[in-house]
Order: C-alpha cells, then structure tokens, then sequence
C-alpha cells in the first residue's frame, strides 16, 4: 500500500485555521465538490489561509530564509542549537529523513494546493475582487516555486538549467489521491519560468495598495531577485525600478528602525516605510505552528529566543567604525547576537527597498553601468551607505555591491547561500555547485511517488 505520507502535500483547503466554523471533518483521499469552494467568500477564506500557512515556521516565518544561512555561515555564526535537522545543515551532511526538510516540501506544496484550489474556483469570485484574488494567488504561487526550486534544485548557472531537475510543477487542485497525483520533476528552467509566469501575471493584475497583502509592487519586487538569481541583469533592473519609481517606499531615516522592538513587551508593529511585503505575527496569530523562527533562533531567552545562534565578532570587523548597522549587534552574557529578530511579534521582513536599490545596482554594473537603468550603480549603493552612516563611494564594483548586501542584508533572506551559488563562490571549502549544497527530495516523497527522482549525492 502506498505510503500516506504523500497525502502531506495535498491540502485540504477548506478547512482553515483562519476560519471559525465548526467542521465536520471527513477522510480527505478525496472531497466531495459539493462542500467545497460554493462562493466568492469561500474561496476569499481560502485565500486567507494560504497566507496563514506562507506563515508557518517552516516556510516563510523563518525556516526558508533560516535554513540556506545555516548552510552558508559557519565562519559568520555560532550555532550551539539542540534541533539534530537544523545541526545537520550546519555541518552540510542533510541525511534524506531530515525533518526539517521534509516539513519545508510538504507545507510549501500544502500552500501551492491552497492556491491552486483558489485558482480553479475563480468563477466563483465577484468581479470587482476576482483580478486581485488570482493576483494573490498566483504571487504567493510563484515566490513558493522560485524558493522551492532555490533549495531542492540545482543553481539557475550551474550546469543546463533545461536539464537539471527542479521540483514538480501542480497547477491544478489534488483533491484525490490516484494517479495523476503522482507528478514528476521538473527541470529548472521550467520551474522558473513558472514562477516567472505567475509572479507576471499578479504583476499585471494585482492593485497598486493592498494593505498589508501582497500587491503589484510585492510581485515586481520578487520578480527583481529572481531575475538576479536566474542572471538576467536588465529584467531585475527593470524589475527594481519599477518598484523604486513607484514613490510608495522610502528608506527608514535609521537603519535600527526597520526593526522596531518596542521593548521586552513584545509588541506588534505595522510595517515600516521600507516594507514591501513582510509577513505579520500578532499576539492573536502566533501560534506553535505560525512563529517567526529567526526570533526563535537569533534572538536570546529574554526576547522569547532559543538563542542558539551567535554572531562571531570577525564577521562584526567587518563592518567600518561609523557604521550604524553595527548598532544591531549587541551582547548577551558574552555571546554576540543580533538585534534584528529581538520582538517575538515582529513582522518577518519578506523584501525591503534597500535590497531593490542593491539589485538594480548590481544588474546595472553586469548590464553596462554607462546604460543603467533607473539610476546609476553608484546613486543606488551610496542610497544605502549613507543611511548606514558610512561615507559614499565615488565609484562602485559589483564586489562593492556584494559587500553592502553581505551587511544590509544579513540574516534575513538566506543570501549568503543564495548569492554565494550565483556568483560561484565556495561556501565553508565545498564549491558553489556541491551536491551538499542543495536539499534531498525527503524520503517519505521518494517512497510515496515512484516518479521522483532523487537529487545526485543522496
């Protein structure tokens, strides 16, 4: 008999933590389409709890952007945690059972079966709300393939991005375990461009101002770092402009306030200027399964953290003496740790304007800084620098723009992997195209689906 753990990533989306209703649970092989999707608010719900799941720990509360640094930083960080998966990843020895990685597939596919249900049910849908449910849809879709195909697929330049394989690509509901359930991988190439497809459309149909929702401006601006990963310079250029020219964002006046800790009462805070999406966590939200992890993991006990990753002060010389960035790094009885992650409610910040400034800057140095687009690679870097205190460059390398996203960007996005792949850099003495730089498809997948096949080293 097959396994059941396949039925993990099949998501029953009607049934939601975000709903109040009372339900009669019945076995979910398979759902009666009579009590599924009826109306327009059905599927709005639905929708609801697709963010609500992007929450989880294990995706974008922490675990997406958690897990690549952890592979990345063993000359930046220490880590003394006790959770063995998290371990495993810090010394690049991912065995195919590893938990967290098993749980990082299974909640990502769960979210896209969300969308997914969302998506065949938009006749449902009023009119005046039906572009921007399948603009919502499609964003959260498309950023959960592009980090999906990030950690279980090999880099966009590393090798032939048409053959290498990415992950399975599920454009309609799994409402019954048979079969058509059972999908292959795809390869890289076509995961991107599937993520490059739906981040487009929610592009083009998602309104200018959706409160704390994902907007035209969040897709253009995920848009813009998955061209830079993929090395298509003058799209994240033009990507990043259209997000800068819009005028809605604007650099906090200090760099300590993009990360506002109101004190150890543990306060949620709206997002800031600077804040393009972010997801939210509220007293009212948080819950064992919808966490900020880096607060779990950066922040030390007196702000609700573990405190199980310290900063090592080589990493802090780093940064020049006027530099207000240090100002984040503090100590906690004699381990160095970093203020970013300090309110247990603090958003998760998904993408700021400082990265889109840092971005086109550097697509413009690849591209022809003589041609940028937007604004010159020089204006953009000292954008960042100078609110950061330090003194601007009259010139810049796109080595000098790696070093501002090494120290604007710290911890917060899984960049050190991320960016170390995409510019071939070695990460802690293995290459940038290590088979043990990228996640096992888990075991339990493998058993369950005879159509997968395993990533080479595992």
């Amino acid at each position: 008999m097959k396994k059941l753990t396949y039925i993990k990533i099949l998501s029953m989306a009607f049934i939601l933590g975000s709903c109040n209703k009372a339900l009669d649970l019945k076995p979910f092989q398979s759902i009666d389409q009579s009590q599924a999707l009826l109306t327009s608010s059905d599927v709005q719900i639905t929708l609801v709890g697709a963010y609500n799941k992007m929450s989880n720990g294990n995706l974008y509360g922490g675990n997406v952007y958690l897990q690549p640094d952890l592979m990345a930083t063993q000359s930046i960080i220490q880590w003394s945690g006790t959770f063995q998966g998290l371990t495993q990843m810090v010394t690049q020895t991912i065995p195919i059972n590893n938990v967290f990685v098993d749980s990082t597939w299974t909640d990502g596919y769960s979210v896209i079966n969300s969308v997914n249900n969302v998506l065949s049910a938009l006749d449902k849908v009023n009119a005046a709300d039906k572009a921007r449910v399948e603009g919502e849809a499609k964003f959260i879709r498309g950023m959960t393939y592009f980090d999906l195909v990030r950690m279980f697929g090999r880099s966009y330049n590393d090798g032939d991005p048409a053959a290498n394989l990415g992950v399975p690509i599920v454009l309609t509901p799994t409402r019954a375990v048979d079969a058509s359930s059972f999908v292959s991988r795809a390869t890289v190439a076509q995961v991107y461009q599937q993520a490059i497809s739906d981040l487009t459309t929610a592009e083009s149909k998602l309104p200018a101002d959706n409160s704390f929702y994902a907007d035209q401006n969040s897709a253009s601006a995920i848009l813009a770092r998955l061209y830079l990963q993929k090395g298509d310079y003058p799209n994240a250029a033009a990507e990043a402009t259209k997000v800068i020219s819009s005028g809605k964002y604007k650099l906090n006046a200090n760099y300590a306030d993009e990360f506002p800790y109101p004190g150890r009462s543990a306060t949620h805070v709206d997002n800031t200027s600077e804040d393009i999406f972010a997801i939210q966590f509220t007293a009212q939200t948080v819950n064992i399964f919808n966490f900020n992890g880096l607060n779990a993991e950066y922040a030390s006990s007196n702000d609700a953290g573990r405190g199980e990753i310290a900063i090592n002060q080589s990493f802090i010389n780093e940064f020049s003496a006027n530099d207000t960035r240090k100002a984040l790094f503090y100590d906690d009885a004699g381990s160095l740790r970093t203020d970013k992650f300090s309110n247990v409610y603090g958003n998760l910040h998904v993408i700021r304007l400082a990265e889109l400034y840092l971005i086109r800057a550097e697509a413009n140095l690849r591209i022809s800084a003589a041609s940028a687009i937007g604004d010159t690679p020089v204006n953009d870097v000292n954008q960042v620098r100078n609110r950061a205190g330090i003194a601007p460059l009259a010139a810049v390398t796109v080595n000098d723009v790696l070093t501002e996203r090494r120290h604007e960007l710290c911890f917060e996005g899984g960049f050190f992997l991320h960016d170390a792949k995409r510019t071939q850099q070695n990460v802690n003495g293995l290459p940038f195209n290590s088979p043990k730089l990228v996640w096992p498809i888990p075991e339990t997948e493998m058993n369950a689906n005879p159509k997968l096949v395993q990533n080479p080293g595992y």
